[in-house]
């Protein structure tokens, strides 16, 4: 299901402008030069977040678990995982979890930064993992949060955003893995 072929069937319209609409754009957050995309209206708007989570929900189809990036994406991964009817796992930012974690150092956009998941209480070898992040720019985090599945035995098996920036070709850094997005800006 690509971004042009998704349709709100609340409004009749194109799943990508209604995200598009509803999608704030910030300059110089969080740091100067940087383009922030907040997709807080989005989730705010309950038609719209049906909409985005019956998207996702639809690609996920088949996985054993549903993963999110913290915070963003750990929100609409647990309104697809709850649609589903399957387990989630949060990738949390560093030094949010007890030990002992598995961790995955990784570059942004505009620094570095560090995702971990429990190393203890969490089965996730063979397991076929959907990840979902809520933007997609540079690939910098959905990459670091597959390795860091796979380390642990996951498999990914595909990977979602609710936003995609294409001019900073974040595919190849997650390539060969699939990339699913419900619209581009």
């Amino acid at each position: 299901m690509g971004v042009d072929s998704v349709t709100n069937t609340s409004t009749g319209f194109p799943l990508a402008d209604v995200i598009a609409s509803l999608t704030r754009d910030v300059s110089d957050f969080p740091e100067k030069g940087v383009q922030f995309k907040d997709l807080t209206p989005l989730f705010a708007d309950g038609d719209a977040m049906a909409a985005v989570v019956d998207a996702l929900a639809a690609q996920a189809s088949g996985a054993a678990l549903v993963a999110g990036i913290e915070t963003r994406g750990s929100v609409v991964a647990a309104a697809v995982a709850a649609r589903l009817g399957t387990g989630l796992l949060s990738i949390r930012k560093k030094g949010k979890l007890p030990p002992p974690v598995l961790r995955e150092k990784y570059s942004t956009e505009y620094g570095k930064a560090t995702m971990e998941i429990p190393a203890n209480g969490l089965d996730l070898k063979g397991r076929d993992v959907f990840l979902i992040d809520d933007v997609l720019a540079t690939g910098g985090t959905l990459a670091a949060a597959a390795r860091l599945l796979k380390r642990a035995g996951a498999k990914v098996v595909a990977t979602a955003v609710v936003v995609e920036l294409p001019a900073l070709r974040g595919r190849k850094a997650i390539a060969p893995l699939p990339v699913h997005s419900l619209s581009r800006a």
